[in-house]
């Protein structure tokens, strides 16, 4: 299958990339755009986690979903290969652990529930990390995947727009950035990890700052919050795949 990666920036090494993000992650993430896409995951999310779950976060940052999935389920678990992120995440008391998403540190057949948000498309081994996800989940386990959607306004006009400035001369066109169609996240699966439900979030946001606009924001975040259930999400900016890995799993060789 074709490796799609749509931008020819200048990357740097994702890490270093993290690293640096660290300093100023959290500024915006309380409010606005940036609180309407946590709260929607979160919302996603929830819908299948049970109090005795065991869970594991691909990509935790700072923990500010991984504290609120915490306090849902018996054992919630993260991973980030950024230690100035996860040492944010530790101060929150958070079990989190530095690891590469495509090889991770976990026994087969273990978690209850496996997600990822903002992550995925950042991982150049996206195959290699969508099968480690499946070897880590139990039979009957989920995966709830976030993607970025290449046939969404958000997509047009990130290639549009100058990048967001990170620190210094790193915008975030300078990490590695890869844009999905639902067929191609299709590919990524193995066999035994199927599909089951599809959400979107972003769907009809022009750009980030109407979520600051008094009345304006009110309409965006109650109209995309409706808008992530309905055949209109297949044009989100950001996919999320709901996937249940098979109670007698085999993987597609």
């Amino acid at each position: 299958m074709k490796n799609y990666i749509k931008d020819y920036y200048k990357k740097i090494d994702t890490e270093k990339y993290y690293d640096e993000f660290s300093k100023i992650y959290e500024n915006k993430r309380k409010k606005g755009y940036h609180k309407m896409l946590d709260d929607f995951e979160l919302a996603i999310l929830s819908e299948f986690l049970n109090k005795t779950d065991k869970v594991l976060e691909i990509g935790c940052g700072t923990g500010l979903i991984l504290k609120e999935t915490d306090k849902l389920v018996s054992r919630a678990v993260g991973i980030d290969i950024s230690s100035k992120m996860l040492e944010k995440a530790k101060q929150r008391g958070l079990e989190v652990y530095k690891a590469e998403a495509s090889l991770l540190p976990f026994n087969d057949n273990y978690f209850d529930v496996v997600y990822s948000f903002k992550v995925l498309s950042h991982i150049e081994a996206i195959e290699k990390t969508i099968h480690e996800i499946n070897r880590v989940l139990k039979p009957g386990g989920i995966a709830v995947l976030e993607f970025y959607n290449r046939n969404s306004m958000r997509t047009f006009l990130k290639k549009v727009k100058p990048g967001n400035v990170i620190s210094g001369n790193i915008t975030d066109n300078s990490v590695y950035t890869r844009y999905d169609t639902l067929k191609e996240i299709k590919y990524y699966m193995p066999g035994s990890l199927k599909i089951v439900k599809i959400k979107g979030i972003r769907v009809i946001t022009p750009a980030f700052f109407v979520h600051n606009i008094p009345f304006v924001k009110d309409f965006f975040y109650k109209t995309e919050f409706f808008l992530k259930d309905t055949p209109l999400s297949r044009f989100a900016g950001f996919l999320v795949v709901i996937a249940e890995k098979e109670r007698q799993s085999f993987d597609k060789e």
